[in-house]
Order: structure tokens, then sequence, then C-alpha cells
């Protein structure tokens, strides 16, 4: 078992973490921005759009805001799964007029993954202290797991550039479940598959809808990381286990 400090307090008798990857383990805005610019160029190019008028545009609906440099904190992008960020796209062209979206931003979508697999060194940037976390944790005996309402092969990609597979037990999408975070789908289905009960686990994550997912599924306990676009204040009002950094995160 393990033992994890958070600021004063401590929860004992830990066998599994659940991380959230995007904004807890690895930089939010470096990895969503590269992506979402890819998917507005793409759609731009496809439907002859000026992309000095639109690309912009299409980005902020999806949930990227490029002025600001940030991810807009409602998302939808890094915070609901993706067919929500791809109906962004499909309602900003259907508004245009433009015809047969669905399809077209589901190809787009596609080719971009394919595109991405050449760029990760530009698109994966891992938070200072999270591969340090993960490898204190296993030192201890803990099991490992990610929960991302990105697609689990675009996830298992991400960890295998980092070279952190050794470290991970099992990685779930939103596309392994029915119902995404923050309904607790993926932390059962996690708990399920290795075999360890919720009163054991711990969720790390730094959205509100990772932490509710944790309270969800009854966890021991839901550690939200200051390091994604939601307030400190918010994830407070869910968990008493806030910190500023991943770093913060003790093991013992």
């Amino acid at each position: 078992m393990v033992r994890v400090a958070v600021n004063s307090d401590t929860i004992d008798n830990i066998e599994l973490f659940v991380f959230d990857k995007d904004g807890t383990l690895i930089d939010l805005y470096t990895y969503w921005c590269n992506m979402i610019g890819l998917r507005a160029q793409g759609i731009c190019s496809f439907y002859k759009l000026d992309v000095s008028e639109h690309k912009e545009k299409l980005m902020f609906d999806m949930g990227v805001d490029i002025r600001k440099k940030i991810l807009r904190p409602e998302g939808p992008v890094g915070i609901l799964p993706r067919a929500v960020v791809q109906k962004a796209a499909e309602n900003y062209l259907t508004k245009l007029g433009c015809q047969d979206v669905f399809n077209i931003c589901f190809r787009i979508f596609k080719e971009v993954d394919e595109t991405s697999l050449s760029l990760l060194d530009k698109f994966i940037k891992p938070l200072d202290g999270a591969v340090e976390l993960l490898k204190r944790i296993r030192q201890k005996g803990g099991k490992i797991a990610i929960a991302t309402t990105d697609k689990t092969e675009r996830a298992e990609l991400a960890i295998k550039f980092l070279n952190i597979g050794n470290l991970i037990d099992l990685v779930v999408g939103a596309d392994k479940i029915e119902q995404s975070k923050p309904a607790p789908d993926m932390l059962k289905l996690v708990g399920k598959t290795l075999g360890i009960d919720a009163i054991y686990s711990i969720m790390v994550g730094d959205a509100k809808t990772d932490i509710q997912m944790g309270i969800n599924a009854d966890f021991k306990g839901s550690i939200a990381v200051c390091s994604g676009i939601t307030k400190k204040e918010e994830l407070a009002s869910l968990t008493p286990y806030v910190v500023d950094d991943i770093r913060e995160i003790k093991i013992k």
C-alpha cells in the first residue's frame, strides 16, 4: 500500500492511482493548440475558406483561444469527448452553409491524427515532475492508469513517445466506455480490469470533470492539480486535496 501526502493531509492505503492525461501529465495548451490548429487548417482548405478569417474562429469554437494563448474553460477540447469537439466544428460550418459537415470533419480529424504522428515532439511536453511522480508510485508498488477524454490509441501514442509505457498498467479513453467524464464509467472499468476496489484508489486531474468522476466512482480521494484551465477555487469546492503543481504530491 502507498501513502500519499497532499499539503498537510495524508491519504493511506492506496493501491491505484488514476491520472488524467492532458493538463495533468502533459502540457494542455501545447498539445491541443497544435492539434486543433491542424484540424482548423484542414477544414479551411477543404471548404476553401479564407484562413485569415476562419481558422482562428474555428479554433475558438473548438476550445482554443490563440489570442490569449489558453484553452477556453468551458471547452470543449481538453474537457469533453472528441465527438463534442467535432460537433463544434460542424456547427460552425453549418452556419456558413457548408455541406456534408459530419463526414468531412470526421475525415479531417482522422487525417490530422495520422499527420500528427510525425510531429509528436512539437505536441507533447510533459509537465515538470510528472514522470518523476509516476516512477515514485511504481517504486512503492502502486498501480497506475490513465483515464482521458482523448482516444485510447492517441493516449497510448503519447505514453509511448514519453517512454513511460513501463510505468502505466492501463489506458482508458472515451472510446472505451458509454459515458465519459464526469460519469464514473472510466474508473469503474479501470478498477474492474486491474482488480482494485475504489476504496484503495485515487484520481488525479486538473479539471472539475476529473474530480467529479473520482467522486462519482466513490474513490478514496481525488487530487486536483491547478495546471489546467480550471480555477483553483472551483477545484477546492469539490475536493480538499488541491495542489498548484503536481510536484507537490508526495509519495511516502
